[in-house]
């Protein structure tokens, strides 16, 4: 592994599963820094307070991993909002959705999003971690 992803962001309320991504992060050095939401209004209130300074920018995440089912603002909601302001950020940030879902429905309707890289099923396998986090750095 050469570079790492300088900053990282988890969007999901399943405690268990965040800690889980937190110490492959940690114990892999795959990023510098991590970002952890418990819902899609949480993420998308820190990037609305970082777009307003924009020396800020290094704040924002290369990469987002975001859930779908979530109180108070789930990943749908999320994609809705964050592809408003997207445009407005001068950073290039990946999006994955990350879900247990499988149903087909959800997969193409994440899809269709032109913002979300990939749709990944939970739990997702720690080669595929360290390739999506290789290819984000690069």
């Amino acid at each position: 592994m050469g570079q790492k992803v300088e900053l990282a962001c988890i969007i999901d309320d399943d405690k268990i599963y965040v800690n889980l991504v937190k110490k492959i992060i940690e114990i892999k050095k795959l990023s510098e820094n991590l970002l952890i939401y418990k819902n899609g209004k949480e993420a998308l209130d820190y990037f609305k307070e970082i777009m307003q300074n924009v020396t800020d920018e290094d704040k924002l995440p290369d990469i987002i991993f975001l859930d779908l089912n979530m109180p108070v603002m789930d990943g749908w909601e999320f994609l809705n909002e964050f592809i408003k302001i997207k445009n407005n950020l001068s950073k290039k940030i990946t999006l994955y959705v990350v879900s247990s879902s499988i149903d087909p429905r959800d997969l193409e309707r994440a899809k269709s999003f032109n913002l979300v890289t990939d749709y990944l099923i939970k739990p997702i396998e720690l080669k595929k971690f360290e390739k999506i986090f290789d290819r984000t750095a690069a």
